[in-house]
């Protein structure tokens, strides 16, 4: 980097000196993008070669002249990946870790996470395509197509970290912006997919450099005029409670959760509210609550990487009277989703079922990531007394290597 700034400084505290690895932080970080398919993340730790997830499964990289990198490695990267970011620097002085996004050119953006672990830095990268997905890329079910239509009320999706969360959320509000008129306010931190004016207007604002929290920026957002809000993670009461606010006074607001099902996430929300508040909550979020789509990512049974499994719950009579009044016995939001098919619901465990009939996951897989494997055994019991063809292993990838005289050498392992 030219001259000395903060985020540097910051970087630099970590013990082992400054010494700059030999290959530039964005040669080496578009060689190990490169250098695989469908990675989703990329890991530099003290001790460790640079690391990258492909698949849902963590794979090495050997760098010529870098058998591991030390504590100097990772500051110097930290630093060149927060630049003249002072607020990231001095986030990862006084709180431990900072959250970035990072950009290059015709490779790919990145969610960036810099924090300090045993006195020295490590670096998790979170893999943004450039292009922004769609519906048919990520194969979701086209009963969601009409979320774009929508005029108010809230749309959640959920799952766990890694499991595509703010893909599924980009390629809704890229319909919404290729089909509505409208203006879209989105609150990110940081921004991942950058979205271009289509037929509505949006404007995309990054938390700590545009604003300094969600909730400020959702209240300001009621009053900008915008006909779609999205919130990158409803991560306390504070937000959830503008929210629901926002739904109520005409406004379509998307956002995310970090729960496993439509059913932990009326949880997680009503949760988040003292007890004398939750009967009140539930009436509201009863009435404000469009769809919920919670996700996850299942292995293919060909090994070719992950399939994303759709757990979907709209507003209905019935989802509406068990959010409000509690499920009870006979009274569950699973029972009313697996019932909803013909209002455009689905659940986990008929999902996985289909995908095990028609087989494009093992059954074992279904049942291991099934919401009740018992259940799902029974539905499925025709299946595993059929024997199982012997797996042929997959042949041995052959190195891989980037462009001479532009980028390192990468070798999986």
């Amino acid at each position: 980097m030219e001259g000395t700034n903060e985020a540097a400084a910051a970087a630099a505290t970590a013990p082992g000196g400054t010494g700059a690895p030999s290959i530039p932080t964005g040669a080496l970080i578009g060689a190990m993008v490169r250098s695989a398919k469908h990675v989703s993340d990329l890991i530099f730790s003290p001790g460790r070669p640079p690391q990258m997830e492909v698949d849902g499964q963590l794979v090495g990289v050997k760098i010529a002249g870098i058998p591991v990198l030390l504590p100097e490695h990772t500051a110097t990267i930290a630093g060149d990946l927060m630049g003249p970011n002072l607020q990231a620097s001095r986030k990862l002085r006084e709180e431990g870790s900072a959250d970035l996004s990072y950009s290059l050119p015709k490779v790919a953006r990145f969610r960036v996470n810099v924090f300090t672990q045993r006195g020295s830095c490590a670096i998790v990268m979170r893999v943004i395509p450039d292009t922004i997905p769609d519906f048919t890329s990520l194969r979701l079910p086209e009963r969601l197509a009409d979320v774009a239509q929508m005029k108010n009320g809230i749309v959640l999706v959920t799952g766990p970290t890694g499991s595509g969360k703010s893909s599924t959320l980009a390629a809704i509000l890229d319909r919404i912006n290729s089909e509505r008129a409208c203006h879209i306010i989105t609150i990110e931190d940081p921004i991942e997919f950058l979205h271009r004016h289509k037929k509505a207007t949006i404007h995309q604002r990054e938390l700590h450099s545009d604003t300094p929290s969600f909730a400020l920026a959702l209240r300001a957002a009621l009053r900008q005029a915008p006909k779609v809000i999205l919130v990158g993670e409803m991560r306390d009461r504070e937000t959830i409670e503008i929210a629901l606010e926002a739904a109520e006074t005409g406004h379509l607001v998307l956002s995310t959760l970090h729960t496993i099902d439509a059913s932990k996430t009326v949880e997680r929300i009503i949760g988040a509210f003292p007890l004398g508040d939750q009967h009140a909550v539930r009436n509201r979020l009863a009435k404000s609550f469009r769809v919920f789509i919670a996700q996850r990512l299942v292995p293919r049974k060909d090994g070719q990487g992950r399939v994303a499994v759709f757990e979907i719950m709209r507003a209905s009579m019935r989802t509406r009277e068990y959010i409000e009044k509690g499920e009870g016995e006979g009274k569950s939001l699973v029972d009313a989703m697996r019932d909803g098919s013909a209002d455009g619901m689905q659940c986990f465990d008929g999902e996985l079922e289909r995908m095990a009939r028609e087989g494009n996951i093992e059954v074992e897989t279904a049942l291991a990531y099934a919401t009740n494997s018992g259940n799902l055994r029974l539905l499925v019991s025709d299946l595993l007394e059929e024997p199982k063809p012997v797996a042929t292993a997959p042949a041995p990838e052959g190195e891989q290597t980037t462009p001479a005289g532009t980028e390192p050498e990468i070798v999986r392992f």
